[in-house]
């Protein structure tokens, strides 16, 4: 998900940014970026608030069950799965400000949603047009940072687009349990509402310099792609696993403030891409996938069997720390498999195997914790083995 804007550069940079991806010596690049990043910060900040309070909504008021509380993080993720590649290609028709200030809009009202006493039905739909939300503004914006960023520096930039995400996630787990426990729901749809007003106050403010109308490429699904999207689709299982069911889980065990193991999760994720973000390149994408898949396993099996909150936080720090690796080392494995007019489009279809993931935790998740949470995080740790062996298989494919 937060690598989504690599995926988006590749296909950008395939399809034609020519004219508008190299920024002259008179654009200001760097404080549109810095604007881009608070946009996105914001938003996804919002996002992450909810994350600690939607299983007590659904379970609380609104006597849900633990397979709804996974339904109604699934719903989110598939709609920005099956969204984005319409919305990459209306910010190149009608202009990357156009699409990301649309995509604040949506998310904004999503909090009146959750606010109206419509039950799981009205949940959902809000759930939903938070997908639609997320997808328009991240897809754009990440479009909008391709263009640009240097070409020198274009990888660099970008991921640190895409750490803005996930700095949202991990404060905004925090920043929602302290804003529910000083007030109520109220208080949380209201700063729910307020931060993304803000990311669309900021894009209202910056202009929008990037060429419109690029090709976009209508191949969704190269078959380059398939392998390195197994593999991340197993990886990301786990986080959608650890979102939906990990502060259930501890309450289960009577252990308080759960939700941070979202946020310690998110913690790690970030330090690990930002210090060690090279390693791929250095030491070998093959390697890197085995290694990440051992740690986010191991990391999931100690949330899984931790006996307190201090264990859990620590398996979630790994787990994070596991994770964040795995999509660069994929995007390599799928760039030296894809021939080189499919790599955009092949790195753009391995992305969206994350949400895959996310939903399939949502929906697997919430079937197996109806028995047990405990198996449901083992059953995570498990399948981030799988990223193993669908990523060694994509590496020799890409090899021969």
């Amino acid at each position: 998900m937060a690598d989504t804007a690599k995926s988006t550069g590749a296909a950008a940079g395939a399809a034609g940014t020519g004219s508008a991806a190299q920024p002259g010596p008179k654009q200001p690049w760097v404080g549109t970026f810095v604007g881009l990043v608070c946009a996105l910060l914001c938003t996804f900040t919002a996002v992450g608030m909810v994350i600690p309070v939607v299983p007590r909504l659904v379970t609380g008021e609104l006597g849900g069950s633990a397979f709804e509380v996974g339904v109604t993080f699934a719903v989110s993720g598939v709609t920005a799965l099956l969204v984005r590649p319409y919305a990459g290609r209306l910010a190149q028709q009608y202009g990357c400000r156009k699409v990301m200030m649309l995509g604040a809009l949506v998310i904004t009202t999503v909090a009146g949603v959750y606010a109206l006493p419509l039950g799981l039905t009205g949940l959902w739909t809000g759930r939903f047009l938070l997908g639609l939300g997320e997808a328009l503004l991240f897809m754009a914006g990440s479009l909008w940072t391709v263009g640009l960023a240097p070409q020198d520096r274009r990888a660099q930039i970008v991921g640190f687009y895409g750490l803005a995400m996930w700095t949202g996630f991990a404060v905004g787990p925090i920043l929602g349990e302290v804003v529910y426990r000083a007030g109520s729901f109220t208080a949380v749809w209201i700063a729910v509402a307020v931060l993304p007003a803000v990311a669309f106050a900021v894009v209202c403010l910056l202009t929008d310099r990037i060429a419109r109308g690029a090709q976009v490429s209508a191949k969704l699904l190269p078959r380059a792609a398939v392998l390195p999207g197994v593999s991340l689709l197993c990886g990301s299982f786990g986080y959608g696993v650890l979102v939906s069911f990990g502060a259930l889980a501890m309450t289960a065990r009577d252990i308080a403030d759960g939700s941070v193991l979202v946020s310690a999760f998110g913690a790690a994720y970030v330090t690990v891409r930002v210090l060690a973000g090279r390693i791929p390149d250095r030491v070998g994408a093959l390697r890197v996938v085995l290694i990440s898949a051992v740690v986010e396993a191991a990391g999931l099996a100690l949330i899984a069997f931790a006996p307190s909150l201090w264990v859990a936080a620590l398996g979630a720090l790994i787990a994070g720390g596991g994770f964040t690796l795995l999509y660069p080392a994929l995007a390599l494995i799928t760039i030296d498999a894809a021939p080189e007019n499919e790599r955009g489009a092949a790195l753009g279809a391995v992305t969206s195997f994350f949400d895959i993931g996310v939903g399939v935790a949502g929906l697997l998740g919430g079937i197996l914790a109806e028995f047990s949470y405990t198996a449901v995080l083992a059953a995570a740790s498990v399948a981030a083995l799988g990223s193993l062996l669908a990523g060694r298989t994509a590496a020799a494919r890409a090899r021969t």
